[in-house]
């Protein structure tokens, strides 16, 4: 299986409807909505108006990456803005089995995102329950960075773990993802990638397309 989720984050705002349905026409399987709070990480994004906002124009699914603390807040308003799936950081919630709980209860696909230093065994209690698990290849807060080699080796940890229990989630990376490692984090196990800056700079469909011709599922 391979998905690309073209991250909004790289986008230009001034552009932003015309680019995301770029994407969408391109065939890029789902779109990437990182929201940050300042306090988990450094950076501020954008929230719930700006996703209600995009909701109207596109029907792809909308993948929301929650990089906020205590994010069981505001799983309701990210329900009702339009979010598809929410994943939510291991290291950012109290209660993660509960924040889980409520994401699919809501109806939605549920995930969780571990940081580059963080075990995956902090995923054990809620494993059974998640349709994702997104393995930062970056220290989340900032677009633009370059992937964490180390980090290709949690991957593999994590799909070598995920066989061995009989897990059904999928892997995602986010950070630093481009043609000249895609293969390298496939072959890894990862099988949702999420690309910024990479699918934004430049001509959108034709990076779009170089992605999948380099996965091998080009149309």
């Amino acid at each position: 299986m391979f998905k690309l989720a073209p991250s909004i984050l790289a986008a230009d705002f001034m552009k932003l409807g015309e680019q995301i349905q770029q994407v969408e026409e391109a065939g890029a399987d789902e779109l990437h909505i990182d929201v940050m709070d300042g306090v988990f990480v450094p950076s501020i994004s954008f929230g719930m108006p700006v996703i209600s906002s995009i909701r109207k124009g596109s029907r792809m699914f909308f993948d929301v990456h929650l990089m906020i603390t205590e994010p069981i807040r505001y799983i309701d308003e990210f329900v009702k803005a339009g979010a598809d799936g929410i994943t939510v950081h291991a290291e950012a919630c109290s209660d993660l089995a509960e924040t889980v709980k409520k994401v699919k209860e809501a109806g939605l696909r549920v995930g969780v995102s571990i940081k580059p230093a963080t075990p995956i065994t902090v995923l054990e209690e809620v494993e059974p329950y998640l349709d994702r698990v997104l393995v930062m290849t970056v220290e989340p807060g900032f677009g633009g960075q370059k992937l964490m080699p180390e980090c290709v080796e949690k991957v593999k940890e994590l799909a070598a773990h995920r066989k061995l229990v009989s897990g059904t989630y999928d892997i995602q990376v986010d950070g630093g993802i481009g043609l000249s490692n895609l293969r390298e984090v496939m072959e890894a196990g990862a099988e949702v990638f999420v690309a910024g800056t990479a699918v934004f700079r430049g001509d959108i469909a034709q990076n779009v397309r170089a992605f999948k011709e380099e996965a091998g599922v080009a149309d």
